[in-house]
């Protein structure tokens, strides 16, 4: 009887220590995901508008570790929050470079696509007054010119609005697409591609 009490006793002790490990498990979670959040919180500013792409790898991270929180597997969920830190930490280290990168690749831009546009819009007035069109080029074609170019137009002001707010990922990718678009419509026209665009 006695050995029964104790086996009961002990399964009972064994089953709070259980509990008490779990309780302490998910607390020691909350902890690390309330940590992760914040470090992410104060990252994001700067880091949406230069490293957007690294920023949304650290918030997947953080959403999956909620998950994992959410089902109960708080060590699996720990585990992913603990590294949120650190990573966060590397992003925000990266910064200034990047940053730096950016700006000059916005630069060679600004300094490249407005002279294109110029040279082609000069074409445009061009032909729009010429009684016929080169061999090469056809209404249908030209008119395919004429929209790229006035599309590219309404980008480019996108994009330089979107630079002077510091959405500097944002504006460059936006201007790498402009001068992509800008290009077709030179070939199009049958006109030279300056060397800096066909990089």
């Amino acid at each position: 009887m006695r050995k029964v009490v104790l086996m009961s006793l002990l399964m009972l002790v064994m089953a709070g220590l259980i509990v008490l490990g779990c309780s302490n498990m998910k607390g020691k979670t909350e902890t690390a995901l309330t940590a992760a959040e914040k470090a992410i919180s104060d990252a994001r500013p700067e880091a949406e508008k230069i490293v957007p792409d690294q920023l949304k790898a650290v918030e997947d991270i953080l959403a999956g570790a909620k998950d994992k929180f959410g089902k109960g597997d708080y060590a699996a969920a720990l585990s992913d929050a603990q590294t949120i830190p650190g990573k966060v930490t590397e992003m925000v280290a990266s910064l200034a470079a990047k940053k730096e990168e950016l700006t000059a690749g916005w630069t060679g831009l600004e300094q490249g696509i407005p002279t294109m546009m110029e040279a082609i819009k000069s074409r445009l007035d061009i032909l729009s007054k010429s009684k016929k069109l080169p061999a090469n080029l056809t209404k249908e074609k030209l008119e395919e010119a004429t929209s790229g170019f006035n599309g590219a137009v309404t980008d480019w002001e996108t994009a330089k609005a979107s630079f002077g707010t510091g959405n500097l990922a944002e504006a460059v990718t936006k201007g790498n697409t402009i001068k992509e678009n800008i290009v077709q419509v030179l070939q199009i026209l049958g006109m030279p591609v300056p060397p800096a665009a066909q990089q």
